[in-house]
Parts: C-alpha cells; sequence; structure tokens
C-alpha cells in the first residue's frame, strides 16, 4: 500500500500554452534518435487531437514533477527518466504533428486562416474573459493567452483556448456565447495556421509518408511516457482520490466536447488510469503498480 502522501494542490490544472515552433523543433531534434529507433510494434493509434493533448500534459507537468521526489522514494522501480524526458516528449509530438500538417501544402490557407483565426480568437477570448470573471475557468490562464501578441501567438492561443473550454465544457455550456464547434474549430486552426506560417519561411515540409510516421511515433513516446507517469502517481495518490485531478487521461474527460471524424476522443485499451492492486497481489513497497 502507498505510504500517506503530502498534500497537493486540489485545483484543476489548466491546460497550457504550446511552444513557440523553434522550441518545439528543439525537443523534436533530441528526441530523433528515440523516434528512430522505436519498434513498430509500440505504436499506436492517433484516436486524440495531438494538440490538445500536448496541451493537457504541459498544463499538469508542474503537479508531476512536484511528485518526483515521492515517486523517487517509494516506487524505486519506476523509470523517473520518462517523467524527466516528459516534457520534451510533448513538444517533439506537437512539432511532428506540424510537420505532418505541413507535407499536405498547407502554406497555400495562409491568408484565409489568419482572417479567420483572428476573429475566432478575439471571440472566444472575449467568452473566456467573461467565464473567468465568474469564476468558471481559471483567471490567469486567460490572461496569460490575452498577453499573446502576433501570428504565432495567435494559433497558439486559439490551442490553448480549445483545450481551456473543451475541457470544461460540461460545466459552461449554456453559460456562454461561444459553441462546441467553435471551440473544436480553434484545436484544428491553430496548428494548421502555425504550419502555414512555418511552410512561409521555411517551405514545404517532408513528404507526408515519412511525416506521418515521425508522427506516429512520436505520438506513442509521449504516450507511454505518461501513462508510466500516471500509474506512479495514481499509486501514491490512491488514499487521496486525486490522481485524475493531478494526471488526467489523455482520453477522458473531454468535457463533452464531440470528437472529429479523424480523431475520436476514445480511449484504446491498456491506457486508462491504473487501479490499485489488492488481496494477494498487492505490489511490494518501491515497487510500480500493475495493472
Amino acid at each position: 500500500m502507498a505510504k500517506p502522501s503530502s498534500p497537493v494542490s486540489k485545483k484543476k490544472p489548466a491546460p497550457s500554452a504550446l511552444a513557440a515552433p523553434p522550441q518545439a523543433a528543439a525537443a523534436f531534434d533530441r528526441t530523433l534518435p528515440e523516434i528512430g529507433s522505436l519498434s513498430p510494434d509500440r505504436l499506436i493509434s492517433i484516436k486524440i487531437d495531438i494538440p490538445r493533448a500536448v496541451s493537457q500534459v504541459l498544463g499538469v507537468l508542474p503537479g508531476l514533477l512536484a511528485l518526483r521526489p515521492a515517486i523517487a522514494a517509494q516506487l524505486q522501480q519506476h523509470e523517473l527518466a520518462l517523467l524527466d524526458r516528459l516534457e520534451t516528449y510533448a513538444l517533439a509530438a506537437w512539432y511532428a504533428h506540424l510537420l505532418w500538417l505541413s507535407s499536405g501544402g498547407a502554406e497555400n490557407a495562409l491568408k484565409p486562416l489568419l482572417a479567420e483565426a483572428a476573429a475566432l480568437r478575439e471571440n472566444l477570448l472575449g467568452d473566456a474573459e467573461a467565464l473567468a470573471r465568474r469564476g468558471l475557468l481559471d483567471a490567469a490562464a486567460v490572461a496569460e493567452i490575452r498577453a499573446g501578441h502576433g501570428h504565432i501567438d495567435m494559433a497558439n492561443d486559439l490551442v490553448a483556448l480549445s483545450a481551456l473550454l473543451g475541457g470544461r465544457w460540461s460545466d459552461i455550456a449554456g453559460k456562454t456565447a461561444a459553441t462546441e464547434d467553435e471551440v473544436k474549430r480553434a484545436g484544428e486552426i491553430g496548428p494548421q495556421l502555425l504550419t502555414a506560417l512555418g511552410a512561409r519561411e521555411h517551405g514545404k515540409g517532408p513528404a507526408s509518408t515519412e511525416a506521418a510516421d515521425k508522427r506516429a511515433r512520436a505520438f506513442a513516446l509521449l504516450v507511454h511516457a505518461y501513462d508510466q507517469t500516471r500509474r506512479a502517481v495514481t499509486y501514491l495518490r490512491w488514499n487521496d482520490g486525486d490522481a485524475d485531478t493531478i494526471a488526467p487521461s489523455l482520453y477522458k474527460g473531454r468535457g463533452g466536447r464531440a470528437a472529429s471524424s479523424n480523431d475520436p476522443a476514445t480511449e484504446p485499451a491498456g491506457t486508462s488510469g491504473a487501479t490499485a492492486p489488492t488481496g494477494p497481489e498487492v505490489a511490494p513497497e518501491g515497487a510500480p503498480p500493475s495493472g
């Protein structure tokens, strides 16, 4: 049984704004050896929206890192390197996703994307600020989005708004002028805009098959690292009952967001939250939980 753990914040972590492409590109470059050597049998279907998943991981990362000493002390067999590299994996998956988008000629869509993105950002940001004033959204997270300037920030802001509003949709539906379709569209147009901006600056990306392969591999690395970290958190926080707040599933808690035809938000077998071992199968102290 896990030892009593130290108190952690009960506040639900807000999704984090995504990093600028240069920072994500550097993370991708550092991860390339692992991406290239990943066994094909470790690849998984991409059934969630990658930008929103990355935003979620980055948002909960500070809380996960706060538990690192407890994980090291109580779960000596847990691979701490997965937690240490979680930010790198998240940014690498984000950049691999952008490369995949760029392989489809997104540079041709820049002008109309900019026009749509500017209007959508302003509308959703105004709605988010109104909800924050009523205590329904994290005011600091909304203010951070408002501080953005320029086209790259606009693209990242849309992803952050989609994650922030979509993650609380069950609480805010009917209390805002924003629609679920607008929230979903923000999550789609943000990466498209970043890709089009990158294509304008650097030219078209790699061939689509190569980009798709790297995207799938980078995504698999991220999901594996996050899933293993969630298992450790579940073990440590089982008695506190807040593991799903500290490290929510990437596949659940979408707040009623309608799944897209390409990325249905359904959780594949084997990636749900860990369950505490019981009876004779209780993991010995210092060993990660099974399941």
